[in-house]
């Protein structure tokens, strides 16, 4: 009698360990469950607002491109520039007009059309200064250099040319009596880029068009991206 007693009570003991141990197990379960909810809510709040700043961002790219195609459709033609919808770009696209050959001061047709475009350039992006996170002037040449030793020596002569040029034009407009009242947001938020060759326009063939990859080029960049980057890492 003792002895069946006795495994009983182990038996008893056994069976209350592990009630114990399963209600643990579940305990556990319920807790990472609680965690996995708890995840994939964060994963889907950071998706949404990511996917409200590509909204804001379309929709402030469409406005910005009608704001600067509506002030800007006339006179496009006439100094022989465009404006790119994607990438907000205006380019100055007349070579002979820009510099002379190998030079990097502005030739005074450019300057004359500087003093036309850039205010008012200024003054459509004035509307937007809070979604934009630089306005880069960038410099751009051919491949071709006269006297290069070899294709390398002809690219960092080219990028020495494109940032003196880009260098030109940002001393030249920010000088500008007109632009008075945005110059402290210009010199902060406005960048000079010589690119050299890196971004040549090529034609269908895929062959180089020499005298159109010489340009000068406006181009706005907003910042969504900054945003998004931001909501990333702090979720990590």
């Amino acid at each position: 009698m003792a002895i069946n007693h006795l495994f009983q009570n182990r038996r008893q003991n056994d069976e209350d360990h592990w009630i114990s141990v399963s209600d643990l197990m579940a305990g556990l379960m319920v807790v990472f469950l609680f965690i996995a909810i708890s995840y994939m809510k964060d994963i889907v709040t950071e998706k949404e607002r990511i996917e409200a700043i590509a909204v804001t961002w379309n929709e402030t790219q469409n406005a910005l491109y009608n704001d600067l195609s509506e002030e800007f459709s006339d006179d496009l033609p006439k100094w022989d520039a465009s404006l790119d919808r994607e990438t907000l770009s205006i380019r100055f696209k007349e070579p002979s007009v820009l510099f002379s050959s190998g030079e990097a001061v502005l030739n005074d047709q450019f300057k004359d059309i500087l003093r036309d475009f850039f205010p008012r350039y200024l003054a459509v992006l004035d509307q937007y200064r809070n979604e934009l996170a630089e306005v880069r002037i960038e410099g751009h040449t051919s491949s071709a250099w006269n006297g290069a030793t070899s294709p390398i020596d002809a690219y960092f002569k080219n990028m020495e040319l494109s940032q003196g040029r880009t260098r030109s034009v940002l001393q030249f407009v920010l000088e500008l009596p007109e632009i008075a009242a945005y110059r402290t947001w210009a010199i902060a938020n406005i960048t000079a880029n010589g690119l050299s060759s890196s971004n040549p326009i090529l034609d269908e063939q895929g062959e180089e068009l020499a005298d159109l990859s010489r340009r000068v080029e406006f181009r706005v960049r907003t910042n969504a991206e900054q945003k998004i980057v931001n909501i990333l890492q702090a979720s990590e």
